[in-house]
């Protein structure tokens, strides 16, 4: 007789770094070790805050064996505080005196805040293996504290495994700062994790239940995520996909999946693609095609499906689905439908979440009180329950290469909701492939585009510029739309030429940048929100008239490029200058004008000059 597989506790960690995007890997890790029967737990945020509310869960645990005629859970909050601050007020609020076992009781919670405080929960951990995952290398010291952290966490640390972006491309040096040995490149090979499993992990579907155990919420949501290619045949000297994924794939099977997302967590509204080289796959018309049997041709519409229900009928299933999130997703959305509801209704859903069944805080919400509370106000939440139809988008979001359109291939990317279309246009030197794929994309009936403008690399501030208003001008002439946000560069590993390891934090100043051109940069996109659109006007007033309007706003300080409508007003003769003399009888504030700023700074610029001479230019070149 077979012996029974062992029902392994799974941790998958992300470090509490803001992202757009979930963790497709631990997704996918989510779902093998549930496919194997394991308990699987993900989390973000506070390592500690999450260590104190598994220690509470016992300790609850524990009150129920000593008495069971209190409702412990609806305590949880206090649970935790106490556990966490010591403090005597959070212990006075739980109702232990009201009870026949106060010395019992009392004695139980000391003992589990004793066991957080004296780090006991080390020398006994409770998870069999431990997962964690890492993206930018500038988060480097976010990312080494939460693996140190995670150590304590797992029973064998050789039963860790520290994947993903940073952990492939710095493994040397993630090992000599953690002591754990990361795991390099994919899961894209059966038996990786457990020999003699034929399963890929790379291949699954992905477990979106596990983005609603966390309180963070990644921007791009209600999408469903992917790959149809994995690789890229360019080995640009930027970019860390040719050690992450260095054999290209040129054809991924996406409508398996979606169907199998779309049946356990509810329909998606979006298609993000994170293919690095879509149009280098020989199988694109294929890919294309299989996009729009996902429900995601030109025009596509999607109708919210009802959430709430999906995860009640989670909680409700046999076994349950991910009990953690649902009750989480659930109590989320109860609590969001209450804060829009008024009068009478609002009453009485009142009375039901707040007072009768008190699910109204997260720690305190058990499943059996919030299915109770469901059924109570289900008439009313489908009474206001009616999605109206809206545009579906496909986004390959790492872009699409501008040298390898063709006619052919753009007239597929027009049967999908492509929007944005995203084109890379990351050197000057592609400017006439980059133009010519807008031109044709335009022709068949694209018009809205985006693309990230890398600079601080090799280029040269004035690239910034030309590729910018390059941009600026295709949307006039061709009336499509183009938002640009320039990236500044950051290093992904440590080259000989460095002082320090800039991979490791966003300090880098490429060689014809300084700390000062950065800043100006930086200070325009802060007032535009990190982006560039359509229209001549408003590129002009941000980035200049012209390239020498543009290096005089690299040389200006930050303050008077954010504020710099009020710091030219104070040198217009009609404007600030009339009126401070109007109310503080004199104009000499308005020597912190801009104007007055600029003519002080060309001064200052030619009497140097004639100074130093030819130096000038090196002692700019190395401002900071």
């Amino acid at each position: 007789m077979a012996r029974p597989r062992k029902k392994l506790k799974i941790l998958l960690i992300e470090p509490n770094y803001s992202n757009k995007y979930p963790p497709i890997g631990l997704m996918k890790l989510s779902t093998y070790h549930k496919m194997l029967g394991h308990e699987v737990v993900f989390y973000k945020g506070d390592l500690k805050q999450f260590v104190i509310e598994r220690i509470a869960n016992k300790c609850i645990d524990e009150f129920y064996k000593i008495d069971e005629s209190v409702n412990w859970n609806l305590y949880k909050d206090l649970f935790v505080e106490y556990i966490r601050t010591k403090r005597k007020d959070f212990l006075s609020q739980i109702p232990i005196s009201s009870t026949n076992m106060e010395i019992l009781l009392t004695d139980k919670i000391n003992q589990f805040k004793d066991y957080y405080w004296k780090k006991s929960w080390e020398k006994e951990p409770e998870w069999d293996r431990v997962f964690v995952t890492t993206l930018f290398t500038f988060y480097w010291s976010i990312t080494i504290d939460t693996i140190n952290f995670a150590k304590k966490l797992v029973k064998d640390t050789k039963n860790m495994m520290v994947g993903g972006v940073l952990a492939t491309i710095q493994a040397k040096e993630v090992y000599e700062a953690t002591g754990i040995k990361p795991f390099e490149g994919i899961l894209n090979k059966p038996g990786q994790l457990d020999k003699g499993n034929h399963l890929i992990i790379d291949n699954l579907p992905l477990d979106y239940s596990i983005l609603d155990e966390i309180e963070y919420k990644y921007p791009m949501n209600n999408a469903y995520y992917g790959y149809t290619t994995r690789g890229c045949i360019r080995k640009c000297p930027f970019c860390a996909v040719p050690k992450l994924e260095p054999v290209y794939n040129s054809y991924i099977p996406l409508r398996e999946r979606i169907e199998e997302t779309r049946k356990q967590y509810g329909d998606q509204k979006d298609l993000l693609l994170m293919d690095n080289n879509i149009l280098a796959s020989s199988e694109f018309n294929t890919i294309i095609d299989d996009i729009i049997a996902c429900g995601f041709g030109k025009d596509a519409k999607f109708i919210q499906p009802d959430l709430l229900a999906l995860s009640i009928a989670h909680l409700r299933s046999i076994p349950v689905i991910n009990e953690r999130a649902n009750i989480r997703k659930a109590q989320s959305l109860i609590m969001e439908f209450y804060q829009k509801l008024k009068g009478e209704e609002s009453f009485e859903v009142y009375k039901i979440v707040f007072e009768r069944y008190k699910i109204n805080k997260l720690l305190t919400t058990t499943k059996e009180h919030l299915l109770a509370a469901y059924d109570e106000i289900k008439d009313i939440y489908e009474k206001h329950f009616k999605p109206a139809p809206r545009h579906r988008y496909v986004d390959f979001n790492q872009g699409v290469d501008a040298r390898l359109f063709t006619e052919e291939n753009v007239k597929q990317l027009s049967r999908i909701a492509i929007r944005p279309l995203r084109i890379a246009f990351d050197n000057i030197k592609t400017e006439a492939q980059y133009t010519r794929a807008i031109e044709m994309s335009s022709k068949v009936g694209l018009k809205d585009f985006s693309n990230y403008l890398l600079y601080n690399f090799d280029d040269h501030p004035d690239d910034l510029y030309h590729r910018l208003r390059i941009n600026v001008e295709l949307c006039d002439r061709l009336n499509v739309s183009i938002y640009s946000f320039p990236m500044k560069y950051h290093p992904i590993r440590r080259t000989t030429d460095m002082e320090e390891d800039y991979s490791h934090n966003r300090d880098y100043i490429g060689k014809y940048w300084n700390r000062k051109y950065i800043r100006a940069i930086q200070a325009v996109l802060n007032s535009t929100k990190g982006k560039i659109g359509k229209g001549t006007s408003f590129f002009r007033k941000a980035f200049g008239e012209n390239i020498e309007e543009y290096h005089k706003l690299l040389e200006i300080p930050e303050t008077m490029i954010i504020y710099r409508y009020f710091f030219e007003w104070l040198g217009l003769e009609n404007g600030g200058k009339k009126m401070t003399i109007e109310i503080l009888g004199n104009d000499s504030i308005c020597n912190a004008s801009t104007h007055s700023w600029w003519k002080a700074f060309c001064d200052c610029k030619k009497c140097i000059t004639q100074r130093m001479g030819n130096d000038i230019e090196y002692y700019s070149q190395k401002r900071f």
